[in-house]
């Protein structure tokens, strides 16, 4: 067998775990990889303007199609540029490979220009981290990481390889199979968890269903409303969990948590039995862990058994594939009707129904944008967020009821996201219309992407909520620091003539009459859009639970902030 360059093994592992598109950005120690990028045409390089954007570019690719996303830089700078977009990958569970090289073997430890340790770096980041120091161990070390960012419960893994690694000749051969010691990501299912969960089930009065991203993750959709079908049992969504069971379902009652609706919230706090598939638990979701509802009994499935007990004392714990354990427990009881607690949820949904509605005034909301947005693009559109109210009001308004229609940053909250993201899901989607919502914060932090877009012909449409203010921080600021404003307030440049920069089209609205048209122009035209709305300055989102609250502490208006 010819021995062939590392740069050579990459490219070729990289086909075999099925890659063919790498968010990258060149640098000294990765130029042998370049080099030899060209004899390999089927794998395709997408240059970034920032490391950073490379990988919620891979995240936002990995996110909308459900396959494994990719990024690679170059050592030192480059490789730490990575770290945001990692952490964001590991919070939400994402599966990205991010490759880096490093200075040479002989330099490693020395300090040499642009040497970092990333795998240092990374370690506490990523699900798994390797440093390659030999040609031979490319393709095996490949070929366990695409393994272990796709099984279980994915997430990022990082590869790192000197420069002279890449160099070096040796043989490609491609390990048959993958055994790792003590990695298990196919657990069995413990029956008598199972049968504990059943009778849980059978006995509770008002059962409810908390749906996380590990449903949309699994591909268990259809399971999750069979399965709250055959049990009459409510379902709430966590943000990522969002699209796993369409909105108009009958029993579909929307997000829950920090910005979630007033009923879900309440809903959450009065069940006697709550189903927790595929979610962290955490506090955005969850709010107060003490107080979220002492009384319930917890069934909660997932495949990573260290979320088990962490932050909520859980009755019944199974371990495992959640569209498999549903597969189980729809087997296992006959059907259920709980109709008095929906009728309830029902009544509190009716009586609370304007806390989520779109506002009724002249002036321009960001509500009304995006709810526009949402009604001209339908579920087959791709929705990006940023980080932020506008990101509330999106979960809040666009309708999202298919899995992997909505791509944002959850764990993290990483502000930035929205461009990068929305480049990659693009790419992931070419027959899809991909819109971002933008905040003017947000956006100025990776705009520059919108070069790659049109480097990429990707016809991305950018909606910048542009208010002047970071608009979430000075929510808080008002409501819980006495209206002090402290650095929120944000001098924008013409977002118009940025665009022009660029030479993409661009398009202004300031008033609500414009929007319908401007959003089927921008729908329209081939390539990618800018539209600066330019919104109401003070608007805040509601319902909210204030930081530290329980669940059942939802409030509507700043005035119910101020009582508690």
């Amino acid at each position: 067998m010819k021995k062939i360059t590392g740069a050579d093994i990459v490219l070729e592992s990289l086909k075999k775990i099925g890659i063919d598109t790498v968010f990258g950005y060149p640098g000294g120690v990765v130029l042998p990889l370049y080099d030899r990028w060209p004899s390999h045409p089927e794998v395709r390089h997408i240059l970034v303007r920032h490391e950073q954007g490379a990988g919620h570019a891979a995240e936002g690719y990995a996110k909308a199609s459900g396959r494994l996303g990719c990024a690679l830089a170059t050592s030192g700078p480059g490789a730490t540029n990575l770290v945001t977009a990692i952490t964001d990958a590991m919070m939400d569970s994402i599966p990205v490979l991010f490759i880096t090289g490093n200075v040479a073997r002989n330099l490693l430890g020395r300090d040499g220009f642009q040497e970092a340790d990333i795998t240092g770096i990374t370690m506490p980041i990523t699900k798994h981290n390797y440093l390659v120091m030999r040609a031979e161990d490319i393709a095996p070390t490949f070929a366990e990481a695409a393994y272990i960012a796709t099984t279980g419960r994915p997430g990022p893994v990082h590869i790192d390889i000197p420069k002279d690694v890449f160099i070096e000749e040796a043989d490609f051969e491609w390990p048959e199979q993958i055994s790792i010691r003590g990695y298990e990501p196919f657990p069995s299912v413990n029956e008598d968890e199972i049968k504990n969960a059943v009778q849980l089930i059978r006995r509770a009065e008002r059962p409810i269903i908390f749906a996380g991203h590990g449903i949309i993750q699994a591909d268990a959709s259809k399971e999750l409303m069979e399965f709250a079908e055959k049990s009459g049992t409510p379902v709430l969504n966590t943000l990522l969990g969002l699209g796993s069971i369409p909105q108009d379902h009958v029993l579909s009652y929307g997000m829950m948590g920090m910005h979630g609706s007033y009923w879900a919230n309440h809903a959450a706090s009065n069940a006697d039995l709550i189903i927790g598939l595929g979610m962290r638990m955490d506090d955005r979701a969850l709010g107060r862990f003490a107080d979220l509802n002492p009384t319930a009994n917890v069934i909660h499935v997932d495949i990573d058994p260290a979320e088990h007990n962490k932050n909520i004392i859980t009755t019944t714990p199974i371990v495992g594939n959640v569209r498999e354990v549903l597969k189980i427990l729809i087997t296992q009881f006959e059907p259920l009707s709980h109709i008095d607690w929906i009728h309830w949820i029902d009544e509190l949904r009716r009586d609370h129904k304007d806390s989520f509605k779109v506002p009724e005034v002249d002036e321009l909301t960001p509500q009304y944008i995006e709810s526009r947005i949402a009604e001209k693009i339908g579920n087959e559109g791709v929705v990006v967020t940023g980080v932020g109210q506008h990101q509330m009001w999106a979960a809040q308004l666009m309708n999202i009821s298919r899995p992997r229609q909505l791509i944002t940053s959850g764990g993290l909250g990483t502000m930035g996201f929205e461009v990068p993201a929305a480049l990659g899901a693009q790419v992931a989607e070419p027959n899809r219309t991909v819109w971002t919502i933008c905040g003017d914060g947000g956006f100025q932090m990776t705009n520059q992407e919108i070069a790659t877009m049109i480097d990429e012909n990707l016809p991305v449409k950018m909606a910048i909520m542009n208010n002047g203010f970071l608009g979430m921080v000075r929510q808080w600021q008002e409501l819980f620091y006495g209206n002090n404003y402290v650095s929120v307030n944000m001098s924008q440049p013409d977002f118009v003539k940025l665009g022009e920069a660029y030479g993409i089209k661009s398009l202004r609205v300031s008033h609500k009459s414009e929007v319908d048209d401007v959003i089927i122009e921008a729908n329209n035209h081939p390539g990618p859009v800018l539209i600066d709305f330019q919104v109401e300055t003070e608007g805040n989102v509601w319902p909210m639970v204030p930081a530290g609250a329980a669940l059942s502490e939802t409030v509507e208006t700043s005035d119910q902030v101020k009582a508690l």
